[in-house]
């Protein structure tokens, strides 16, 4: 079972169980869970050459079916959850932290200059809506709502709603309260 405890996290925030190997399984005829269960095994395997390989090209299969472009580098937390598939880029530098959302059609990406070249670094219980594109090397804070459609290439402190583009900062203590369920 510790060799599932990050799988078991992820898998948890859509079920709100604790899943045997076997029903872990059976909920991966869902794309989003199937797709989080690969990436979790290509990240495990990373220093193991044989297996690495293997994983990466599994990995790399499901990228094209399912529309997300995530890599085992990409440095994700635990209750990781995906809202819809299709059309998902993140930044394999970019550091995402624990029970963090992502609709479908978000881009999380790396700035090439200016003041805020490099990549983002996300928080714990950040929920990031449909089509929000998150650039440079920026900090989004703890419980972080953002608001789909919203354009953040700047630091967002914690407790906060993002919306718009120009997204906009919104102080909220309970910002993603009913949107981040489940936690673990």
């Amino acid at each position: 079972m510790a060799d599932y405890s990050i799988i078991q996290k992820d898998f948890y925030r859509e079920s709100g169980k604790w899943l045997s190997t076997f029903q872990i399984w059976k909920k991966c005829i869902n794309p989003n869970l199937h797709f989080v269960y690969i990436l979790r095994k290509a990240q495990k395997y990373q220093k193991t050459p044989l297996l690495n390989t293997f994983w990466r090209i599994v990995l790399r299969h499901y990228q094209i079916k399912y529309g997300f472009q995530i890599y085992p580098e990409t440095q994700i937390g635990e209750g990781f959850y995906l809202g819809h598939f299709g059309s998902l880029v993140i930044n394999p530098k970019t550091v995402i932290g624990k029970n963090c959302n992502i609709a479908h059609g978000v881009t999380i990406g790396q700035q090439n200059r200016g003041k805020n070249e490099g990549y983002p670094v996300i928080g714990d219980e950040v929920w990031i809506g449909t089509n929000a594109v998150i650039v440079g090397g920026i900090t989004i804070g703890n419980n972080v709502l953002i608001v789909p459609n919203s354009y953040v290439n700047f630091d967002v402190p914690s407790n906060s709603i993002v919306i718009g583009n120009p997204a906009k900062i919104i102080p909220t203590a309970n910002a993603t309260m009913d949107y981040i369920n489940r936690k673990v």
